[in-house]
């Protein structure tokens, strides 16, 4: 049986938390090089999931040379992502990035003309896409059974749950806070489902009000107000070429009991669907409103037979047969492309104060 021989770039939060665990459960992925600033991650990430021979780096580049490596998984700071996954396309590897994209949409762009160039498969992590609920109602969208979707909102809001590790709080560093971190899975959901990747015009505003509170309530402990330099909230409002509008809402840290995360509400012409009590579509039938609540514990996907079926191994299993099969990838380039540069659209509307207008 063919198999990916893949590589990690990072092997920090996100690579022990979704990308290692869910591609060591994909028996068609061999884990044979790690790669780390800090060696010492890189060898406990190989001692739990690695082959026997696998390979630990310091040096990212130095991993991309061995000519036996298929895959590619990107695990790191925002601001690295272009520059990394850029060379792994031009060694010849498939990548699959972790969202967002890239820092910055040019840098997002330069990304995608590498992969048309070379001809090599680029994925970007929107794990959310793959949930059952997702999955359901993106086929109810493609039916044609809400209509014309002309309003969506996508919610991403915590009401006290800011990460304090790594370099969540580092704006140089990940180009943003909740917007660019949770708020991108929220408007790709959204994107996704409208079918509608053509922006016309976005106003935005980011916040920091709560960010420099001492003491703070957190999951994760009290913050350090002195590190916060990203937003603490962001929200917006995005007009599509179509007429469509999509209202973002994305916070770690806000004073409401609203807490909703990488969930879309979406109303058409024909009925509206939400994720805020399950998968829940609403429409009129017989002079009569109804309300369908959606039963998601059954069925699956056809390809895959593991033991476990989560949003993150099903994104990986997704990922490797589209490499080894040479089939679409679930996540295209081109659309994690838009969601970039609505997302930075946001930011520089919060900057300004002005509505920013795409040609």
């Amino acid at each position: 049986m063919a198999k990916a021989r893949v590589g990690i770039i990072g092997c920090g939060g996100i690579a022990n938390g979704k990308h290692l665990p869910s591609l060591s459960q994909v028996k068609e992925a061999e884990i044979v090089a790690f790669c780390d600033i800090i060696v010492e991650k890189a060898e406990q990430a190989k001692a739990k999931y690695g082959t026997e021979e696998a390979k630990v780096y310091a040096d990212y580049k130095e991993l991309l040379q061995d000519k036996t490596i298929d895959v590619i998984h990107v695990c790191t700071p925002n601001d690295s992502h272009a520059v990394i996954s850029i060379d792994a396309l031009e060694a010849g590897k498939h990548v699959l990035c972790e969202k967002p994209m890239a820092k910055t949409a040019a840098d997002a762009r330069k990304m995608l003309e590498v992969a048309k160039r070379t001809g090599k498969k680029l994925s970007i992590g929107y794990n959310n896409r793959y949930r059952a609920d997702s999955r359901y109602l993106k086929e109810v969208c493609q039916s044609g059974e809400l209509g014309e979707i002309y309003f969506a909102k996508a919610h991403a809001i915590r009401r006290r749950a800011v990460p304090t590790w790594g370099v969540f709080l580092d704006e140089e560093k990940q180009g943003g806070g909740p917007l660019i971190d949770i708020g991108t899975h929220a408007l790709d959901l959204v994107l996704w489902m409208m079918d509608n990747y053509e922006p016309a015009v976005v106003l935005g505003r980011a916040y920091h009000k709560l960010s420099q509170t001492e003491n703070a309530a957190n999951a994760w402990g009290p913050w350090d107000p002195a590190k916060f330099t990203v937003e603490d909230s962001a929200f917006a409002m995005i007009t599509m070429k179509n007429g469509a509008t999509v209202i973002l809402e994305s916070s770690w840290a806000l004073n409401s009991l609203e807490v909703d995360e990488a969930k879309v509400s979406l109303s058409g012409t024909k009925a509206g669907a939400d994720m805020k009590d399950g998968l829940r579509i609403n429409g009129e039938q017989n002079s009569r409103l109804y309300v369908k609540n959606v039963e998601l514990n059954s069925g699956g996907v056809a390809f895959y037979e593991g033991a476990s079926e989560t949003a993150e191994v099903l994104e990986a299993a997704w990922w490797i047969d589209a490499v080894l099969n040479d089939k679409e990838t679930f996540v295209k380039p081109e659309q994690a492309l838009v969601v970039s540069e609505i997302l930075e659209a946001i930011y520089e509307s919060s900057s300004t104060g002005k509505a920013v207008y795409f040609e």
